[in-house]
Parts: C-alpha cells; sequence; structure tokens
C-alpha cells in the first residue's frame, strides 16, 4: 500500500536527498579515480584498482556502472569531448595554421588526454587505401571514416587491452574528433607547414606517444614537453 505521504511526492524528500547527495559524491569520485588509473595502467585495469583509489567499495562502482564496458565508454566519451572541444578551441584563436596545430597538441598533451585517448581514434592504416598520404594530397572529410575502418579491413589497430567493442555513438565522438582535427591537419599541410605524409590519425599518435605516465608530476611535465618539441620537429615539413 502507497501511503499518503508517499503518494503526494513528499514523505521522502528529507531521507532521498541526502542520499542523491552522496550519489553524486561517490559517482564524481569514481570517475575522477577511473581516468587516474586508466591513465596510469590502461583500459585493461580492473575495477576493483578504481573502487580502490575512489575510496568506494567495489558494489558501489557497479551499482553506477554495471559492466567495466559501461565505465569505459563514459571515461572515453568524455576524453572525446574534451579532446574536439580543444581542437575547435585551437582552430578559432589562432591565426596561423601550425601555431593551432601546435597549440592544439600542447594543451591535449599537457592535459594528459593522450592516456586516455579512445581506441577508435587510434587506428593506423597500412592498407593500400592509406598508401598515398605520401603524395600530398589533402585532408578530405571523405577519408575520414578510413582512420576507422572495422576489424579484418587490412588495418593495424591500435586497441588497448581490455578496450570494449565500439559503438556506434561512440563512432559519432570520434568522428567529430577526426573531422576537426582533420581541419587543422589540412590548414598546416596546405599552408606547406606541415608534412605531406602526415595523416590525422599521426597527429593522434602524437599526443599519445607524448604523454607518457610517470609517478613525480614535474618528471611528467618535463618529459611530456621535451618529447612534443621532439615529435613537433618531426613534424614540419622543411624546404627542399
Amino acid at each position: 500500500m502507497v501511503s499518503a505521504a508517499a503518494s503526494n511526492g513528499r514523505g521522502d524528500a528529507s531521507r532521498t536527498t541526502p542520499l542523491r547527495v552522496d550519489a553524486q559524491r561517490n559517482l564524481e569520485h569514481v570517475l575522477r579515480a577511473a581516468r587516474e588509473v586508466f591513465g596510469e595502467l590502461g583500459y585493461g585495469a580492473p575495477m576493483e584498482d578504481v573502487a580502490r583509489r575512489a575510496r568506494v567499495g567495489v558494489g558501489t562502482v557497479y551499482r553506477r556502472f554495471p559492466s567495466k564496458d559501461v565505465l569505459v565508454r563514459r571515461i572515453a566519451e568524455e576524453e572525446t569531448s574534451r579532446l574536439t572541444d580543444q581542437a575547435r578551441a585551437a582552430l578559432g584563436q589562432e591565426d596561423e595554421p601550425w601555431s593551432a596545430l601546435s597549440r592544439f597538441l600542447r594543451t591535449s598533451v599537457a592535459s594528459g588526454a593522450g592516456r586516455l585517448l579512445p581506441p577508435q581514434v587510434l587506428r593506423v592504416s597500412v592498407s593500400d587505401e592509406g598508401a598515398d598520404r605520401a603524395d600530398g594530397t589533402v585532408f578530405d572529410e571523405a577519408r575520414v571514416p578510413q582512420q576507422r575502418i572495422q576489424p579484418g579491413s587490412g588495418e593495424l589497430r591500435l586497441v588497448p587491452e581490455g578496450t570494449p567493442k565500439v559503438s556506434a555513438e561512440d563512432d559519432t565522438g570520434a568522428a567529430a574528433l577526426l573531422e576537426v582535427v582533420g581541419r587543422l591537419v589540412e590548414r598546416a599541410r596546405a599552408a606547406g607547414e606541415l608534412r605531406a605524409d602526415v595523416s590525422v590519425s599521426d597527429v593522434l599518435l602524437v599526443i599519445a606517444t607524448a604523454a607518457p605516465s610517470l609517478p613525480d608530476a614535474a618528471q611528467q611535465a618535463a618529459a611530456s614537453s621535451r618529447l612534443l618539441d621532439i615529435l613537433l620537429e618531426g613534424l614540419r615539413s622543411r624546404p627542399a
């Protein structure tokens, strides 16, 4: 039987409001811990490590995320959105093509984005279709799906251990990221400042490569900055 207090919507307010606040706080702790743990250990890290870092029981994690796949997708989706925003900011605030591309890379690496890059954007073509990158052809939006060709297509896919299958929603977010980074690549290449054989995936791999996970924060920042300087020099075109 439903009580009158419950039926009028007021009876449980005083008891449920604190629970909702606690639940929100636990969710924030879990998400923060997941970013740290997956960033340090990769997406193969167990849920128990996330719970331990969040200082909650593993049951609390599973109440919010019924499977590890769901949690990984949440973190990857947020990271994709953040990277896309960083790329758009670079496009909108830098007039010089090379400055825009390098700003995006520096911002992304400094934020630690490379350690959480979604696997669907880290697929490097080794197929015949991808072999024409060296001919100087500029970025074309129609080429973006080639960065995400499905398994069995003759591509090498850099997929971290423990990564779940990619859903249609994941692909939508990845496509938006690839499109905006592609515009950065196109502008820099058209200006003659980017090597003709550099692709969108190459740029994203730079972010992943230049984001090592080191125990000391100062050492990590210094190592990332130094490595990115070297990688940026490798991306730039040189006079013949």
